[in-house]
């Protein structure tokens, strides 16, 4: 399945996969050569931390990879419909305002376009009202603003 993420958030894997594949990697590699020399593996707490180290590093390598290749970099999408990259504020019922920017890399401040309230946002227009379904309940909220 294609995941959309801007150009922005594109490269910021692309950063991160090649910080791991030569940087970080070679420095996990070095770690587990100098531990070697400590003797006996089977008791050896820094060989068997390296090596669960290098085990993490080329998981999210793989994953990395695996995101990149089936991304779909999209540009230039008109502020009138919510779409990745936006940052969007909503206000619900109580009259809470909640700001966040539509990414799927997540973080701080932003709401993946398959969480509840990314789903719920994306395709909408400023003014209109959304359902969110999340785990503790369904509420609803409207979309006051959309941002690039």
């Amino acid at each position: 399945m294609a995941e959309e993420m801007t150009r922005e958030q594109y490269d910021s894997l692309a950063s991160e996969l090649a910080e791991l594949e030569s940087p970080r990697r070679a420095e996990v590699v070095e770690a587990i050569k100098v531990a070697r020399g400590y003797g006996d593996l089977s008791e050896n707490f820094e060989y068997h931390s390296a090596k669960n180290e290098q085990g993490l590093l080329e998981r999210r390598i793989t994953m990395l990879r695996a995101r990149l290749e089936a991304a779909t970099v999209v540009e230039g999408r008109d502020v009138g419909v919510v779409t990745v990259g936006h940052t969007i504020v909503v206000e619900s019922e109580s009259g809470e305002r909640i700001e966040v920017e539509l990414s799927p890399l997540g973080g701080a401040g932003t709401a993946s376009p398959m969480s509840p309230l990314g789903a719920a946002v994306l395709g909408k227009q400023v003014g209109d009202t959304v359902e969110i379904r999340a785990p503790r309940g369904a509420w609803q909220a409207k979309i006051v603003e959309i941002r690039a």
